[in-house]
């Protein structure tokens, strides 16, 4: 049961309206990175989790990052007070309206339009928000390692929302907002090392011939070696060959005697004639007469 405080949890701010800047703060109520999509990666884990220490912390994380969707919201929505009632009651020329809602050169003049000046669902190129941007696959080990970087992205884009603004309130509330996304990999991160052990993810082992090979992939010469593919856990193969695993390299399958028979019909009715040149519609659009 969710029981709402009227209250934000950080107390927000604004200088004066921004539509430009409103609609960049969109990336995080709207946008892959955002609060919502955070909001929802943590509550389907906490649904899913069976212990109950992890199950408390994703719920109220999960719990938190709602309050940051408001937080987030609020700021949209008094960046976007003045275009608000400008677009609602026409106190402006049409000329000089247009001019308000485009001058951060971006397209807060579209999401104006759309939804009144209100926080949209949408990233701040007007993308709208989609359950895709949800990875939970219901393995603690796999879904802690997702958390703590959707919380390192979350960051990122808080930083850079904070270099487009000298709003000195809104720079404070977004660095409140950054912050707690430095709280939350910590709590992510000591959850995670509180499985023992917690690599590989799952169950399986991995096939041990494979799992401490590097596979030099490309031809360049002079390529740096580290603690990624150097040192005594490692074996590094120069110039794998296929197939790695001593086979030939091609791909079968056991069929019965009636599917050869219609496989090899299907073969030869969709055969090519290597010594044909057809007149196609390509070479008819490009002017070749026809001989």
């Amino acid at each position: 049961m969710f029981i709402h405080n009227k209250r934000l949890q950080y107390t927000v701010r604004v200088a004066a309206p921004n539509p430009g800047l409103a609609n960049l703060l969109l990336e995080q109520f709207g946008g892959p990175q955002g609060e919502l999509a955070a909001a929802c990666r943590y509550f389907t884990q906490a649904v899913g989790e069976d212990d109950p220490g992890r199950k408390d912390l994703l719920f109220d994380i999960a719990t938190e990052e709602l309050s940051h969707l408001e937080i987030i919201g609020s700021i949209v929505a008094m960046l976007n007070k003045g275009a608000k009632g400008e677009l609602a009651e026409a106190a402006e020329s049409e000329a000089e309206l247009y001019r308000s809602l485009t001058g951060g050169g971006n397209d807060s003049h579209t999401t104006a339009l759309l939804y009144g000046g209100g926080p949209a669902l949408t990233n701040s190129a007007g993308v709208p928000w989609s359950a895709a941007y949800i990875d939970t696959i219901g393995e603690p080990t796999a879904d802690l390692r997702s958390n703590i970087a959707a919380e390192a992205r979350a960051k990122i884009v808080y930083e850079r929302l904070m270099n487009v603004t000298d709003d000195a309130g809104i720079k404070d509330t977004l660095g409140f907002l950054m912050t707690r996304e430095i709280a939350h990999q910590l709590s992510f991160e000591k959850a995670l090392h509180s499985i023992q052990p917690n690599f590989p993810q799952g169950k399986l082992p991995g096939k041990p011939e494979f799992t401490h090979v590097y596979y030099k992939m490309s031809k360049s010469d002079g390529a740096p070696r580290g603690p990624w593919n150097e040192g005594p856990e490692w074996e590094f193969d120069e110039a794998p060959q296929p197939a790695v695993d001593g086979g030939d390299g091609t791909a079968t399958v056991n069929v019965s005697s009636q599917q050869v028979e219609v496989l090899q019909a299907m073969a030869s009715r969709t055969a090519s004639d290597v010594t044909s040149d057809p007149t196609t519609g390509a070479d008819l659009g490009a002017g070749q007469a026809v001989v």
